[in-house]
């Protein structure tokens, strides 16, 4: 592992250590917080846009997908049991971003040169392998069964095909911004967040999967 891996997973780290509290608190409280967290992260992300967009096209289909995530993001929080239904979507993309980033990194292997130049095909199967793992076994574990249960309460679905699915849609969130990029000749979408990039390099994946989690949920596939 070179010193500029080093350092970047450095940055990556104390940034998680500063944002995801403020993140997890903002769910935790909602109302008028979380109203104010996700439009500011609404505000960020169109302004970021900007940056990716190759035309005018692109930036208003793009910002309507922002709007949508607002939306679903909203009325995940606000049904019963919302704060444990958007953790589970929050966790499921980190997890999954974060299997990319170290399965890519260490184990290298084929990169998708045609999406992004720095992602790998095993990057991809890590993406799916960790939150699987880790979240899986969590809420199947006995001693989670109240937590298993808020998360369930929409009806009997197979959990562990749920994460799969979810982290598979993270995972589209966070190709076609790295399309968006790669056409747009750009590395990051911003430069907010250091050791990431901007916000949108983040939560690429939330986006979509909330938006789908939230459709899940309505239409109790």
């Amino acid at each position: 592992m070179d010193l500029s891996l080093n350092n970047n997973l450095i940055k990556r780290i104390i940034s998680s250590i500063f944002i995801l509290p403020i993140v997890i608190i903002s769910i935790y409280l909602g109302n008028s917080i979380y109203f104010i967290f996700l439009t500011l992260i609404t505000l960020i992300s169109f302004n970021e846009l900007k940056n990716i967009s190759t035309n005018n096209y692109i930036y208003i289909f793009s910002s309507l997908i922002i709007i949508i995530f607002f939306y679903s993001a909203w009325e995940l929080r606000s049904g019963p049991n919302g704060f444990y239904l958007v953790l589970f979507v929050l966790l499921i993309s980190i997890f999954t971003d974060i299997g990319g980033y170290l399965f890519g990194k260490i184990l290298k292997g084929p990169k998708i040169s045609k999406i992004s130049p720095n992602k790998t095909y095993t990057g991809m199967i890590g993406s799916f392998l960790l939150p699987v793992f880790l979240i899986y076994f969590f809420l199947t574990h006995e001693n989670n069964n109240e937590i298993y249960e808020q998360i369930i309460y929409i009806g009997n679905f197979n959990l562990l095909f749920t994460i799969f699915v979810v982290s598979l849609i993270s995972q589209a969130g966070d190709f076609t911004v790295s399309y968006l990029k790669r056409k747009s000749n750009q590395k990051d979408t911003g430069k907010i967040i250091p050791g990431h990039g901007g916000l949108l390099d983040r939560i690429d994946g939330i986006i979509f999967a909330s938006i789908f989690y939230y459709l899940f949920i309505q239409f109790n596939f």
